[in-house]
């Protein structure tokens, strides 16, 4: 590598969007955050939808703004949260996509496990069950007969700057409809579900050009770049970033979400494994991401919103986290991953009315409450990790927490103590140095053949970790 090359990274997360600057030399890697947005569901007549028009009109601002800070950019990727789509018909979105938190996906279960039970959908597609997973979806969803391609939101959102359909592999594995031995789409598996072949776009690899942004949107951002696929499953791009420091390493990617696993080379398709509900999704370069979802810190950022709304006023997180790592009272675990918590508001109530049911005594302030909370996900990553080593036969000795979780110092902390194995925390941005490597390793920046430990090196050697030791 020599010189420096400039990228434009959009990362969409559920609760927030970003644009990146990332910027590319043999010694240097790095992000300057050139806009930032809110993002989250908003209530229509029949149920949670995404605002699409918004979320478009926020990305093309900030690439124009990236692109104005910094004129070198050389091309755009694109990565958001998985499952959620648009259904199109000539070229025309039908309606907002739905979020993956409305209610209507239970009737989608039912149908689905009606026609293909969960097993045989496994020994497909090597998904955990997942109840919002797109195919539950997609048979509650009323539009479908009438639409003639489906898109995931990074799909989508590049299909609005570029014209093109694409599905990009590692978010299109967490659709259901992916076959985990082939990596092609399960096409028989559609027809058995009645979902229209025809909604089933073309699939890209990370890495490949999607096609140059339309005139419009040129002029509008002041360059005419091409949209380069990259791990457009925010998680497939942060792993692609995870340094990992042995084989036998463990990542969490921790956010809304907690992605807890192991990067294989090939699946683990099992009785064992599916009654353990792990998945099996695409990564960057044909990789596996072994991984158990546990719901992550939304159950705290949910907790501090319904106090700040009872308060009203803003609540000083850093402190809270401290006080609940000073005190000394008397822990209570709870299941993360209870259905009862998974939808928005009430969550102090919700969490209370579960530790109440299995008998734990319900914490008495705040910093007790909120130690409980961070606990009990770190007691949930603990025991991910433990099922995931036990199911591939891998001792896990490191355990590399990426994303903004890795900046919770009592979360990392109760992971490492509660799993007995060190945690390496960072980077925290992972999913946007995901995206730009990616696009860096297309256009040449690591030469033609660089595998994708090439790109964790880099990482590792711009971005040292915090390292958390298990206490006695």
């Amino acid at each position: 590598m020599s010189g420096l090359r400039a990228f434009a990274a959009v990362d969409l997360g559920a609760t927030s969007g970003r644009v990146m600057i990332g910027r590319v030399g043999a010694e240097v890697l790095e992000l300057e955050q050139v806009a930032r947005f809110p993002n989250g569901p908003v209530r229509r007549e029949d149920g949670l939808h995404w605002d699409l028009g918004a979320l478009r009109a926020h990305v093309v601002d900030g690439i124009a703004e990236a692109v104005r800070r910094e004129p070198r950019i050389e091309s755009i990727g694109i990565d958001s949260w998985a499952v959620d789509y648009g259904l199109l018909r000539e070229d025309l979105l039908q309606g907002e996509p739905f979020h993956y938190r409305d209610d209507r996906t239970a009737r989608g279960v039912a149908d689905v496990h009606a026609r293909v039970p969960f097993a045989e959908l496994y020994r497909r597609n090597g998904l955990q069950f997942l109840p919002f997973n797109t195919l539950y979806q997609l048979r509650a969803d009323a539009r479908m007969p009438a639409a003639d391609t489906l898109l995931l939101i990074p799909d989508l959102i590049a299909h609005e700057l570029t014209g093109v359909r694409a599905a990009e592999r590692t978010n299109a594995s967490t659709t259901g409809l992916l076959s985990a031995h082939s990596g092609e789409w399960d096409v028989e598996l559609a027809a058995l579900l009645d979902i229209p072949a025809r909604l089933l776009p073309p699939l890209v690899d990370p890495g490949r050009t999607i096609g140059t942004v339309r005139p419009e949107i040129a002029e509008r951002i002041g360059a005419e770049l091409p949209l380069i696929a990259v791990g457009s499953h925010d998680t497939a791009s942060a792993v692609a970033a995870v340094p990992l420091s042995t084989p036998r390493s463990a990542y969490i990617s921790c956010g809304t979400w907690g992605l807890v696993g192991l990067e294989l080379d090939d699946p683990v398709i099992t009785d064992a494994a599916r009654e353990a509900n792990f998945t099996h999704e695409r990564g960057v370069d044909g990789r596996f991401r072994f991984l158990h979802n546990v719901t992550g810190l939304w159950l705290l950022s949910e907790t501090v919103r319904a106090w700040e709304t009872a308060d009203g006023a803003p609540l000083d997180l850093p402190a809270l986290l401290d006080a609940a790592s000073a005190t000394d009272r008397g822990i209570s675990l709870f299941d993360t991953d209870d259905p009862s918590l998974s939808a928005p508001d009430d969550m102090p109530a919700r969490i209370a009315a579960l530790l109440r049911a299995s008998g734990a005594p319900v914490p008495e302030d705040r910093p007790s409450f909120v130690r409980s909370i961070v606990e009990s996900i770190a007691a949930a990553f603990a025991d991910a990790v433990d099922a995931a080593s036990r199911l591939t036969g891998r001792e896990v000795d490191a355990i590399h927490l990426v994303g903004g979780g890795s900046l919770n110092t009592l979360l990392c902390q109760a992971t490492a103590d509660r799993s007995g194995i060190e945690v390496l925390a960072g980077p925290v941005e992972a999913t946007a140095l995901g995206n730009v490597l990616v696009q860096a390793r297309a256009v040449g920046v690591f030469g033609p053949d660089a595998p994708l430990e090439a790109l964790r090196d880099l990482v590792a050697h711009t971005h040292r970790p915090v390292r958390y030791r298990p206490r006695a």
